[in-house]
């Protein structure tokens, strides 16, 4: 089914709900990182730009109850900033109040309602909630794929009212750039993967083993293959009802010619903290555990990659939020993002957090802005508010 982008909808005159993911993080009321608000500007610049008005809507964080604390008050200040132009606050996403000060607004003026999650009935995809949600709006558009794996009154519910409905332009790119990865992919294919559980990368290994030609695995993750292997692992951490599992993985790839690199050598320590004492091992030793790989997997992993023309990327090679671990990941990250002939795709989340801040981190073909929403299309799962705006 089609879905089409945002520049198809004739939008002179129409009022148009936004669905934007500005699900930042807030320090003492303040933005201390606008990056998911600035990848949303090109497609709300494209709305107010062909004359019409921008309702623009989101959460903030998991609010139990009505709270200033989640307000999207700063939000709309940035907004105010960054366009050029007032974007007012409504008290609410729906009623009255905010259904008047929608219908005030003329061409090109933007409003952003308040934070959808102050509703329940948000979360449930209540079918009322979404009616109230569409009344007064001619068009939706969603340019929110970090929220698109949920079936939200706003990312699904919302479509059936809008029959005009597209995508924005962060969405048409992190769709494209995914779909880069498992539709026909440029050989050779690597995918690296990292974090802390094989359990939530299960449904990705499957999904991507009939298309990669190796998987190089790191992170806290990679003990519990070692340990599938009869390696000793020390106190790494280890998923133990998940062992077998990971055995009956390696042999599915060795079945398909997929190469499994798993790391040879570790940092370690006798806990995840900073300033700990660290050492580089082949064997952990027993009071030990694994929280980055060693020099020599680096190596390794970098020479896997460089014959690769396509690369995906999902989850940290170690414990990254301490400097002490951080090295394995942005060593890697650093090789691959300076393989300019290779298509380099991240999946969000920790991923895109680890390498944040880094020159080197613009060089990558695309970092995703969606953590569950990413490795859910790379499961090959269907992601409810991309169904919601087919036609």
């Amino acid at each position: 089914m089609a879905i089409l982008p945002v520049t198809a909808l004739d939008l002179e005159g129409q009022r148009v709900l936004v669905r934007c993911d500005f699900n930042v993080p807030l320090a003492e009321g303040k933005i201390s990182d606008p990056a998911r608000i600035d990848a949303s500007l090109p497609t709300i610049r494209y709305i107010l730009d062909a004359g019409a008005i921008a309702v623009l809507c989101s959460h903030l964080g998991r609010p139990k109850e009505r709270s200033p604390q989640f307000s999207l008050k700063p939000v709309a200040e940035y907004l105010s900033a960054a366009l050029g132009r007032k974007v007012a606050l409504a008290p609410d996403c729906i009623g009255d109040v905010t259904g008047r000060m929608i219908a005030a607004l003329k061409p090109g003026d933007a409003i952003l309602l308040e934070n959808l999650r102050f509703h329940a009935e948000e979360e449930a995809n209540d079918r009322d909630f979404a009616h109230e949600l569409a009344r007064g709006k001619t068009a939706y558009v969603n340019d929110a794929f970090g929220s698109a794996h949920r079936a939200h009154a706003s990312t699904a519910g919302v479509a059936k009212f809008l029959p005009e409905r597209a995508a924005g332009f962060l969405m048409i790119r992190e769709l494209e750039a995914l779909r880069a990865v498992t539709e026909n992919p440029a050989r050779p294919m690597v995918a690296i993967l990292g974090g802390a559980k094989v359990s939530d990368k299960i449904g990705l290994i499957k999904n991507l083993l009939p298309r990669v030609d190796a998987i190089l695995i790191g992170g806290a993750m990679a003990y519990t293959f070692l340990r599938a292997q009869d390696i000793a692992v020390g106190r790494s951490r280890v998923e133990e009802d998940k062992v077998a599992l990971a055995r009956e993985l390696l042999a599915e790839a060795e079945k398909k010619g997929v190469a499994i690199v798993l790391p040879s050598d570790h940092v370690v320590a006798s806990a995840p903290e900073a300033g700990a004492m660290t050492q580089t091992v082949g064997e952990i030793p027993a009071d030990m555990m694994g929280l980055d790989i060693g020099p020599a997997t680096i190596e390794r992993f970098k020479a896997a990659l460089a014959p690769a023309k396509t690369v995906v990327w999902n989850g940290p090679l170690g414990f990254f939020e301490i400097a002490e671990f951080a090295r394995g990941t942005l060593a890697v990250g650093e090789a691959l993002a300076n393989q300019s002939a290779t298509k380099s795709i991240l999946g969000g989340g920790d991923t895109a957090a680890a390498v944040a801040g880094h020159e080197w981190a613009a060089r990558f073909t695309h970092i995703s802005t969606g953590g569950g929403a990413t490795l859910e299309f790379l499961e090959g799962r269907e992601l409810p508010g991309v169904k919601a705006l087919e036609r």
